[in-house]
């Protein structure tokens, strides 16, 4: 039987809370989580409520006192200090001083005499007074006894004040509820939630026609990249690639005499996934392109595709760990009726599945003692959720600040599902999000709860696999818009350079996403120095990101309607609003579009009737905007989208050039 004390409070519909609290949330250094949950007991008595959290490693919890939003509804927020996991969770208990303290009041209101409840004061008083310590126990010992006496400014005890702070110091907790479960946040650093990152082939890093490029090709154009404001250079694979069925060209089935394969088809005589493409380099060569992108800035994120070609040291030493047909040889990838003789498939329900999964985490550490500490890994749909589940735990435990991007472009709820798992990061749909409502209802899914709390976007509108229709069609202008929409609805994207630097746009064939001449299976010679490449302007969108704190973050994406279906708007703002970046973008490659806009001034910080600038901080134009309803017309051969600086406390033309 219960104590008549306890069960009186319940707690319900915590949040932050991922599927009864099985998954973590996700944050970053030094971002807020904020937990809000119903409490409340039988009767009229109020409820007190307070957020407990703590870094998983520690024993003592940190008491944070949750505010009343009305309805039984609390609020209280923490930031999470550093990298690793922090557990929070809710405590709630009937507030016997706060419910003395109202009912006083309102007797008194009513001419009412409270002597007697000024008495029972002194008893709520009096018991804080012996769990406190010190001055604090004195000083409420004191307090009871003017109570009890009911002197003259009793009454003014009850009123909140030092009595009401030095109370909730030291409640009583005799008969507090505990929310059931403990909760986890998983904190990883900035880059999970910040960063441009640029995909090149290693082996086209060559500036000769025809020779292989090398790694140390690749450290020559580090200065280039690093100049054009990217904070990741993102490396496809780099182990040797089979012989057996080998692919040609255009992904032909058959390969001529001296075609170099695709990087996806992992393994040969010289290795496996712990070996280094001979004309590409050593090891040796590798740790120092990653010591030499770190002093330009640059960090290098390494591809992690776990499947082999028939040439893999894996096949002859482990045949276990793949799937075999009747007749005894080995299942290769499939897609019916497309088949992939080039690639076997591990088998994840082999009974050597312990030794399997052991053998791939210990090709990530592989890579992670070599420096390595952002992996994109290829198709993790295909795999068992419970390996991720448990790999990225492994790795974590011991290199909690290992950023993981999933590369799974399949549908939702098994992107969120890895997410969940623990992928740091999620490749998404925005390559096919055109239209003005399309995009908008996407993005608001992204950053709404639950999906916001543990799902990170990080948004490419080219991949090696991907040329969308809209580039192929749209010229340069569907380039530029597809840039700017990635780099500022995301605080995290990416593109496959040079590809999309110079606008390559011709598909292998009609109806095809594939590119014509694609560097997977050839090797490509880029002219980099183009003057029609996007490098500048490139550098220019980096800048500005880097620049404006409210584009890095996704929370605060705000979409703001226009009388033209042609024109997105979308803002992003900082917390206090002391940085506001506005977006406006015609969708339209080919013509001029024009309309009015309509702003969420409140949402901008703005009165409706203020008078703002407007900086565009891509072509430098300043204009001066008034309320919520303003003009946008945007020529795409001039430039497709303004990306303004909102700068405010502009009252009249003349304060115009203060902001110059």
């Amino acid at each position: 039987m219960a104590e008549p004390r306890s069960g009186r409070v319940v707690i319900e519909a915590v949040a932050p809370e991922i599927d009864c609290g099985r998954f973590p949330i996700k944050r970053t250094e030094g971002e807020e989580v904020v937990v809000e949950a119903d409490a409340f007991g039988e009767g009229h008595d109020l409820v007190a409520c307070e957020l407990l959290h703590r870094p998983e490693a520690a024993d003592a919890w940190t008491v944070v006192r949750m505010d009343p939003l009305g309805n039984d509804r609390y609020r209280g927020s923490f930031r999470v200090p550093r990298v690793g996991r922090h557990l929070y969770t809710v405590r709630a208990w009937i507030d016997r001083f706060g419910t003395w303290s109202q009912d006083l009041e309102e007797r008194r209101r009513a001419g009412q005499n409270v002597g007697l409840d000024l008495r029972s004061g002194a008893r709520i008083v009096a018991a804080a007074a012996k769990r406190a310590t010190g001055a604090d126990a004195r000083t409420l010992a004191r307090h009871a006894e003017r109570l009890e006496s009911g002197d003259e400014g009793a009454e003014a005890l009850a009123l909140p004040g030092e009595l009401a702070a030095l109370i909730d110091r030291y409640p009583d907790l005799a008969g507090a509820a505990s929310y059931a479960r403990e909760l986890a946040v998983v904190v990883d650093r900035e880059r999970a939630r910040f960063g441009a990152w640029y995909e090149m082939f290693p082996r086209a890093a060559s500036s000769e026609p025809g020779r292989h490029g090398t790694l140390r090709d690749c450290e020559a154009l580090l200065p280039e990249i690093a100049a054009m404001g990217f904070d990741v250079l993102y490396l496809p694979p780099l182990h040797p690639i089979g012989r057996t069925h080998r692919k040609g060209k255009n992904n032909s089935a058959t390969a001529s005499k001296g075609d170099p394969g695709s990087p996806w088809a992992i393994g040969g005589p010289e290795g496996g996934h712990t070996a280094i493409h001979p004309e590409l380099g050593t090891v040796e060569d590798f740790r120092r392109l990653v010591a030499r992108a770190a002093e330009h800035g640059l960090e290098i994120a390494l591809d992690i595709a776990f499947q082999c070609t028939p040439d893999h040291p894996w096949v002859r030493e482990h045949p276990e760990w793949f799937r075999h047909r009747p007749d005894g040889t080995i299942q290769h990838a499939e897609n019916p009726p497309k088949k992939y003789e080039d690639i076997y498939p591990l088998d994840f329900e082999t009974d050597d599945w312990q030794a399997l999964w052991e053998g791939l985490r210990s090709v990530v550490l592989f890579w992670a003692e070599q420096g390595v500490r952002i992996f994109r890994v290829d198709n993790p749909h295909t795999k068992p959720f419970a390996f991720w589940e448990w790999l990225i735990a492994e790795v974590k435990r011991s290199l909690p600040e290992t950023i993981f991007l999933s590369e799974a472009f399949t549908r939702p709820r098994v992107m969120y599902r890895l997410a969940k798992l623990g992928f740091t990061q999620s490749y998404t749909y925005f390559a096919w999000r055109n239209t003005a409502a399309e995009i908008t209802d996407y993005f608001r899914e992204l950053t709404s709860p639950p999906l916001c709390e543990f799902f990170r976007a990080n948004l490419w509108p080219n991949t090696p696999d991907i040329l969308t229709e809209y580039l192929q069609l749209g010229d340069r202008a569907a380039f530029v818009t597809r840039l700017i929409l990635a780099a500022t609805l995301g605080a995290s994207y990416g593109i496959y350079g040079p590809a999309f630097e110079l606008c390559e746009r011709i598909p292998r064939e009609a109806g095809s996403e594939e590119y014509s001449d694609s560097e997977k299976y050839e090797i490509r010679l880029w002219e980099r120095e183009r003057p029609d490449s996007l490098k500048d302007l490139i550098a220019c969108v980096n800048g500005i990101r880097r620049d404006n704190p409210a584009l890095h973050s996704d929370r605060r994406l705000r979409f703001h309607p226009s009388n033209n279906s042609q024109l997105l708007c979308y803002s992003k703002t900082t917390e206090s609003c002391d940085n506001v970046v506005l977006v406006a973008v015609n969708l339209d490659p080919h013509h001029t579009q024009a309309g009015w806009v309509e702003l969420d001034t409140g949402e901008l910080g703005i009165a409706s009737a203020e008078t703002y600038q407007v900086h565009d901080l891509i072509s430098g134009a300043r204009y001066l905007w008034s309320g919520a309803r303003n003009y946008v017309e945007l020529d795409p051969r001039v430039s497709p989208a303004h990306v303004f600086r909102v700068l405010r406390h502009v009252r009249t033309e003349r304060d115009f050039d203060y902001f110059l």
